[in-house]
């Protein structure tokens, strides 16, 4: 992966709205992804988990010159390609975001400032890459 290669995710600050959009135990994920499209930033990519699978979201983000790294769903007629390498490498970040909310100020947002919530994000991320 390059470095200069830029990414979007599902579980981004930027997509920090969709706690508010998703709210429910049984609805997918795209459902809370079409309120917060229009709010995506410029990206080469956008990694999601088969909960992004809607043919309509696929022609939103190539609209917008996103390219899609989302699995189909097991259901789907037509199977749908997609880079395994890049969705497989998707674990990492996972796995930061984790040890993120490890730190209870970033997990329950104590913070209602975006510069500050972020400022705390910095931090703990920095103390995690140094411990």
């Amino acid at each position: 992966m390059k470095a200069s290669q830029k990414f979007a995710l599902d579980h981004t600050p930027i997509w920090s709205k969709a706690s508010c959009t998703t709210g429910g135990n049984h609805r997918s994920d795209y459902i809370g992804a079409r309120a917060l499209l229009g709010g995506l930033p410029k990206v080469e990519w956008l990694l999601g988990d088969r909960g992004y699978d809607a043919d309509w979201f696929r022609d939103a983000l190539k609209d917008k010159g996103i390219r899609a790294c989302i699995p189909g769903r097991k259901q789907r007629k037509t199977q749908v390609k997609y880079d395994k390498r890049r969705y497989k490498r998707r674990n990492r970040i996972e796995i930061m975001f984790g040890r993120l909310k490890d730190w209870r100020r970033v997990a329950t947002r104590y913070d209602r400032c975006p510069k500050v919530f972020l400022s705390a994000i910095a931090l703990a991320a920095v103390v995690i890459y140094w411990l």
